[in-house]
């Protein structure tokens, strides 16, 4: 009996200890946008609403766009992401990802809708969105264009630029992979930044697009990300851009 009464404070402990940590883990939230890159549109209707855990989160997100380039207040922990077609209960696809709180995450849907391929797949990528020193930008990009090649080479110059590529500044990168945040120093002539995009190992571009943010005495951080065409088949020779930070 006496053996029993000492083990009962214990007993409780534990379970008050239980109780708080759920209570905690229950109350914490991340912070999420979500890119639409689903290239077969017309499968579901040209955007999609997305719901998190049950919740409409975000929608109507056509393609290829994003939520918004701030964030939204999502869940931690496992959470059910489901896409819909806009404004109806047809699921487009159904995936789970896992959120800490207090995070930043960019979530893209990239793939085919059901009726051409049949497959969706939902990247949750890590945000990283402090400022670099005074004086330099930061460029990230995100491979979800499942039509273009198996990789790619991102070369960013300083324009004018008229040179040779030499030089990437992110190297292989396949498709449904996302870069490391490459530092550049900002352009003192003001012209901004070319930034090519070329198949891995060849310095033939697919495509270039030309950037300019960013000061001498301020920083910012762009994502950038590779998609189709509307319909699928081939790279879209732009990129879609996130404002991560000015």
């Amino acid at each position: 009996m006496f053996r029993l009464m000492k083990a009962l404070p214990l007993t409780l402990a534990l379970a008050t200890l239980s109780i708080f940590a759920t209570s905690c883990g229950s109350g914490s939230s991340a912070q999420a946008r979500f890119v639409n890159t689903i290239p077969n549109t017309g499968v579901y209707g040209l955007a999609l609403d997305v719901e998190v855990n049950g919740t409409k989160k975000f929608g109507p997100v056509t393609f290829p766009n994003a939520s918004a380039s701030t964030y939204t207040s999502v869940a931690a922990g496992s959470d059910t992401i489901l896409g819909l077609q806009t404004g109806t209960t047809t699921q487009v696809f159904s995936d789970t990802t896992s959120l800490s709180g207090g995070k930043q995450y960019t979530l893209v849907a990239t793939g085919f809708a059901s009726g051409s391929g049949g497959f969706v797949t939902l990247l949750t990528l890590s945000d990283t969105n402090t400022a670099p020193a005074a004086g330099n930008v930061e460029f990230r990009v995100i491979d979800a264009s499942p039509s273009g090649p198996s990789a790619v080479d991102v070369y960013i110059e300083a324009e004018p630029f008229s040179g040779n590529l030499t030089s990437p500044a992110i190297s292989a990168l396949a498709y449904t992979q996302t870069s490391s945040y490459a530092t550049i120093p900002w352009n003192s002539g003001g012209g901004g930044w070319a930034v090519f995009v070329t198949p891995a190992g060849s310095t033939t571009p697919i495509f270039s697009q030309t950037f300019n943010f960013g000061g001498q005495t301020t920083t910012a951080i762009r994502t950038l990300v590779l998609t189709d065409v509307q319909g699928g088949g081939s790279m879209n020779q732009a990129f879609l851009e996130l404002n991560d930070l000015n």
